[in-house]
């Protein structure tokens, strides 16, 4: 992401494969924004179609992120609780805007810097549709973090009714630039359970883009709602075992 720009459009790609019985792969269509959370005004002020905390064809909430009470001051908290430290460093967010008002986020990224410039860390934000969610920090102790690195963590929130909550992820990031790519890779017991990507391109964030992507995905979140339950059933007919949803566990960052 150039300095002098504070956002960015990735119309993208997100499939799903599950590698056991029975076995099912589904691809469909989004579009993501990547923004620094400080420059949010800024995009408010350049883009007609664009608005922070109020209604507009797209728009993000502070309420949809983190504690929603403010976007820097939640991730530095979840930071420091770590022992992270950005001293000031920039913040961007990848998400999928609220469309007329309108989001469900099953992830979204936050790419955090020190103020040196340097990645410090990774906030993997995972919503289900039950309304719970839970954060996967992805760090390297208290250095600074490269993208050719994959980092692993336990698996610890409940997603599909279909898969057990016990696992382990290996997330494989790269960079945000002329291309977006995050896997998500699941296993439980060395054997593979299920990939996740998001793959993109890059382009301008204007506010005729804006609305090109909406023309072609008016209703994208419920789209992504509707398709996780449809995929869900398809999988149930097939024959996937049904797993009842967990008592969450107490933590809600790991």
């Amino acid at each position: 992401m150039d300095a002098d720009q504070a956002g960015w459009l990735y119309p993208a790609r997100v499939m799903h494969r599950r590698r056991i019985a029975p076995l099912y792969r589904f691809v469909y269509r989004v579009f993501y924004l990547l923004v620094d959370i400080d420059r949010l005004a800024e995009l408010q002020q350049r883009l007609r179609f664009f608005s922070q905390d109020r209604f507009n064809l797209l728009s993000l909430r502070t309420r949809d992120y983190g504690d929603g009470q403010g976007l820097r001051p939640w991730a530095e908290g979840l930071l420091r609780g770590q022992g992270i430290e950005l001293e000031g460093g920039r913040i961007r967010l990848l998400t999928l805007p609220r469309v007329l008002g309108w989001a469900f986020n099953p992830i979204s990224m936050w790419y955090c810097e020190h103020r040196d410039g340097r990645l410090r860390a990774v906030i993997a934000e995972v919503r289900n549709t039950f309304g719970e969610k839970h954060c996967y920090l992805l760090a390297s102790a208290d250095a600074p973090m490269t993208y050719e690195q994959a980092y692993e963590k336990d698996k610890c929130f409940h997603v599909s009714p279909f898969l057990d909550r016990a696992g382990r992820y290996r997330f494989e990031l790269g960079e945000p630039g002329e291309r977006l790519r995050v896997a998500i890779h699941e296993s439980r017991d060395g054997v593979p359970v299920m990939d996740a990507t998001l793959a993109g391109e890059r382009r301008p964030l204007s506010d005729g883009a804006l609305l090109r992507q909406v023309l072609g995905m008016p209703w994208m979140a419920a789209k992504v709602v509707a398709g996780i339950h449809w995929e869900a059933l398809k999988l149930w007919l097939r024959g996937a075992g049904y797993r009842p949803k967990p008592v969450p566990l107490p933590q809600d960052v790991s």
